[in-house]
């Protein structure tokens, strides 16, 4: 399920344009038009992009995301920079809730080997990653198992929410807007999100860059709602103003 950094370039490329034809995309990679059409048929194999006659788009829906194992591979490595520069600020010994996302399954996996966690989550796979640390205390909360990716939602999961309050609330997002609204796909999800924002003391998004600028259906937060975002590369236009009249910190994940 792994992309090269040539496939990824190809993916950045596409969602810039929209959408590119076969002969754009070998003269902006420097490659021939048979390893454009090889590469794009490994990524439409993998749904990341859709294909038509002489040229490809990367699929765009408001009202679904991609797969959980399709957004596993997208941006992993900027995922992982993000995950560890958010670890790298999470205190020992505090209370933390997780929410669904690849993302913040990639700060689970980056947070092994902190001490004196107690983690709150409604994503099973979190729930997994964190129970082989024997430091961390796991707690689950009830509701609909989504089985596409494992999230926990549903009215049962914001009423188990509801019972505590956290130093820290370590969310993902589909996508952000450029009136600043945090958007995702799924209502259920979106109520369980937002109860878990009303939940914490201090309220981390963690994105990458892709999430900018991109569509998605229900609004969950704003900005303003927000501490601290961490990212994988500078926010593009009219962003950095919009974190800094939200009083947003942003930290941008080196490579």
């Amino acid at each position: 399920m792994n992309t090269n950094p040539r496939q990824l370039r190809l993916l950045e490329e596409v969602r810039t344009r929209q959408s590119a034809t076969v002969e754009q995309l070998a003269d902006t990679l420097g490659v021939t038009l048979q390893t454009v059409r090889r590469d794009v048929q490994r990524l439409a194999e993998l749904g990341l992009v859709r294909r038509f006659h002489g040229g490809v788009r990367v699929p765009a829906s408001t009202v679904e995301n991609l797969g959980h194992l399709q957004r596993e591979t997208l941006h992993a490595e900027g995922k992982a920079r993000i995950a560890r520069a958010v670890a790298s600020q999470v205190p020992n010994d505090c209370s933390l809730i997780l929410n669904i996302g690849t993302t913040t399954e990639a700060i689970a996996r980056a947070l092994m080997h902190h001490r004196g966690l107690r983690v709150i989550t409604n994503n099973l796979n979190v729930a997994a990653i964190l129970a082989g640390n024997p430091d961390c205390e796991v707690t689950v909360a009830g509701g609909v198992v989504r089985a596409r990716d494992r999230g926990i939602v549903g009215e049962a999961a914001v009423d188990f929410i509801r019972q505590f309050r956290v130093d820290i609330a370590l969310i993902g997002i589909s996508g952000i807007e450029p009136d600043g609204s945090l958007r995702d796909y799924d209502m259920r999800e979106v109520k369980v999100a937002q109860t878990i924002i009303e939940h914490a003391r201090e309220v981390w998004l963690a994105a990458d860059h892709t999430k900018f600028n991109r569509p998605a259906m229900v609004q969950l937060a704003q900005l303003a709602q927000i501490d601290r975002l961490f990212t994988d590369a500078p926010p593009p236009e009219p962003f950095p103003a919009l974190l800094h009249e939200a009083g947003v910190q942003c930290t941008v994940a080196a490579a």
